[in-house]
């Protein structure tokens, strides 16, 4: 029986792809069926809200949803819709497989590590202000509260899916406080779980190890703006955007995620690149497990790489249809 999805094509270049995306599902057999529902700037411009209630009721009642990007934009009256639908749905925890992709040449090869980042507190709450004309501040906010929902969902998640380690990145040495109570509240976690190891890192010397030896990762655990930053950076030494894909979730729904959804010199030019909204719908088969499909998806993909079909971001000449014609053909 199909699982039924809510389908969020999303802003700008992925809402262009969204049609040949699940051509190449149907075409692989994947039991998914889609409901297709708007979110986003023309929302917002419409009715004051990227998310319409019918948009909100359709992910609760499926529990999974895929969305392409959604642009958040430098305007004070636009609250960025992807921070909105997480606390909309209270997903707290936001998962980024970071992987090689076959036929992408990357810095590193056989890198398997995940970043698990705290998605409702920490910098990216938004609370700010203006002091004074030339003095402005921005609030940190870590509870107690959060950071044990964090952890526990980041050790289990590492029992579930036989990982052995995790990182624990913080800015403690600066951020006695904040930082200092989520590493208080992580080691009184951990040790529920001693089957699985622990280490904290300083997300400066976090992202230093990850440019240099992305091998010793396992799984790394940290707040928002540090996970936000990292997983872009982890992306860089694989191949870039295109290997992107991310979960958000609270345990009893998931959204998987493209991550970025804009390219302005790929709009309406049908060259815009169809992996950034085709690798988390792998991750959404691996999830529902429906793996052996999802893994025939990649394995079509780098093919298709390595003979040189590919967009112009991707350093080849084909357009958006000719690269999807030609995943389905491997398929």
């Amino acid at each position: 029986m199909a699982h039924k999805i809510t389908l969020l094509p999303g802003d700008a270049t992925t809402a262009e792809l969204v049609d040949g995306v699940i051509g190449i599902l149907a075409a692989v057999g994947a039991e998914l069926e889609f409901e297709r529902q708007e979110a986003g700037r023309g929302c917002f411009e419409r009715c004051g809200s990227a998310w319409l209630p019918e948009t909100l009721a359709s992910i609760e009642q499926n529990r999974l949803a895929l969305k392409g990007g959604l642009l958040n934009q430098p305007d004070p009256c636009y609250p960025d819709p992807n921070r909105e639908l997480w606390k909309r749905l209270g997903l707290f925890a936001v998962v980024s497989p970071i992987r090689n992709l076959p036929g992408l040449p990357a810095r590193h090869r056989d890198v398997d590590l995940v970043i698990i980042r705290e998605a409702t507190e920490d910098l990216h709450v938004g609370l700010e202000d203006r002091i004074t004309e030339t003095i402005t501040t921005s609030l940190k906010v870590v509870t107690a509260e959060a950071s044990e929902r964090i952890s526990r969902f980041a050790f289990e998640y590492a029992r579930c899916h036989g990982r052995e380690k995790i990182t624990l990145v913080h800015k403690a040495n600066i951020m006695k406080v904040t930082d200092g109570l989520f590493i208080e509240v992580f080691r009184s976690v951990a040790s529920g779980y001693p089957d699985i190891g622990t280490e904290q890192l300083i997300v400066d010397n976090a992202a230093m190890q990850l440019v240099m030896r992305p091998h010793r990762f396992d799984v790394l655990l940290m707040g928002n703006l540090y996970g936000d930053i990292l997983a872009d950076l982890a992306l860089g030494i694989v191949g870039g955007t295109s290997t992107a894909m991310s979960m958000a979730t609270n345990e009893q729904l998931a959204v998987f995620e493209a991550l970025h959804g804009d390219a302005p010199h790929s709009r309406d030019t049908s060259r815009a690149n169809p992996l950034p909204m085709l690798l988390p719908a792998c991750y959404l088969l691996e999830y529902l497990g429906q793996e052996a499909i999802a893994q025939r998806i990649v394995k079509a993909v780098g093919e298709v790489l390595q003979a040189g079909v590919a967009t112009p971001d991707l350093g080849g000449s084909a357009s958006t249809a000719e690269m999807i014609r030609a995943i389905m053909s491997a398929l």
